[in-house]
């Protein structure tokens, strides 16, 4: 009777270890959706754009959601304001510098107090945000929703398997932590920078 249990017990740990398996969800959008919102609401002149050059892989466990790792980033050059002159300075030297900056970054560190209802964790995420080459820790209360089975649904077609992971966010970083224009221009150019994200991640099946 042992003998025969063991092998038994030896597939049920394997199957098990395999559905424990973290995800990787690759944030480079086939649809070419994702984006980031920012603005700079000034006394003069409220400054609203977006960002769509998204990309950037997390590696999720629905079966535990607080050893999420992973990195987003997003190109500089794809910040976009209304105003053209605006947008120029925007990505020029004196403000963001485009081409010696070319990317800002997320980089997750922990994902703490995560609390998870149904398919959605909540939580706040530390960790290393870069930009105009400056790197400063931050905290950032994020939700993630992980949606089994839901990725051809997305594309339509169906026929393709494959999860989701929506990424939800909001944070605040000073301009002038970052060398970005520091106490200059505060009537026009708010000293804030507020970020909006809600981007999906893809992970197809073979």
């Amino acid at each position: 009777m042992k003998t025969s249990i063991l092998p038994f017990l030896a597939a049920f740990s394997l199957t098990s270890s395999l559905a424990a398996a973290p995800i990787s969800f690759d944030f480079k959008d086939p649809k070419g959706v994702n984006a980031i919102q920012f603005s700079l609401d000034s006394v003069l002149e409220p400054i609203a754009g977006t960002a769509s050059g998204i990309t950037g892989k997390v590696s999720f466990d629905p079966a535990n959601p607080g050893a999420t790792t992973g990195k987003i980033v997003v190109a500089t050059k794809s910040l976009v304001v209304p105003n053209s002159m605006m947008n120029e300075h925007l990505l020029g030297n004196n403000w963001l510098n485009a081409p010696a900056n070319p990317e800002i970054t997320f980089e997750l560190t922990t994902l703490e107090g995560a609390k998870t209802a149904k398919n959605v964790t909540s939580a706040t995420a530390t960790g290393k945000f870069t930009l105009k080459g400056v790197t400063k820790e931050i905290k950032v209360p994020v939700t993630l929703t992980y949606l089994a089975d839901s990725f051809g649904k997305r594309i339509n077609k169906p026929e393709i398997k494959g999860d989701l992971l929506v990424l939800r966010g909001e944070f605040t970083v000073t301009r002038g932590d970052y060398g970005i224009q520091p106490g200059q221009n505060e009537d026009k150019v708010n000293t804030e920078i507020k970020l909006s994200l809600a981007v999906v991640g893809s992970a197809p099946k073979a």
